[in-house]
């Protein structure tokens, strides 16, 4: 629980978030409370949601929360290590740095003429009988 701003206080709050002093002292307990929340949400904004691959490696690499920092939710995304400038990154304050990087690579199709097909009878949880092909190749399974 926090505690209610008064007096001295609230006027160092006031002066610390450069916030004007006018008004009653629910007033200016009201800015603070939401000059705080305004903060709070902006900080919370640059979470992504959604890891990507970054080119920077000044800095560390911005993850959504939960990833790591070569992570990427992009299945098309090819990652490579490089050499970090270490000394732009401690010289901003940061303790880490991005050491990975995406690759510009296409993949190339690839021959499917030679592919192990097999197909077979299963079951779906209702008990309707359906045939399924599965790829052996590639795992690609699909119903037909």
């Amino acid at each position: 629980m926090t505690t209610k701003l008064t007096g001295d206080d609230l006027e160092t709050a006031l002066n610390e978030r450069g916030l004007p002093s006018e008004g009653t002292a629910d007033e200016k307990r009201a800015a603070v409370a939401k000059f705080d929340a305004d903060v709070a949400a902006a900080d919370a904004s640059t979470n992504p949601s959604e890891t990507r691959l970054d080119e920077d490696t000044s800095k560390p690499s911005t993850t959504a929360p939960g990833d790591g920092p070569a992570d990427t939710t992009d299945p098309t995304e090819i990652a490579s290590t490089v050499s970090p400038d270490k000394a732009a990154a401690a010289a901003a304050g940061h303790g880490t740095v991005n050491g990975v990087v995406p690759v510009t690579q296409t993949v190339a199709e690839r021959d499917t003429s030679n592919d192990r097909v097999e197909t077979y009878a299963a079951k779906r949880p209702d008990g309707t009988e359906v045939q399924v092909e599965r790829n052996v190749e590639t795992g690609a399974t699909r119903l037909i």
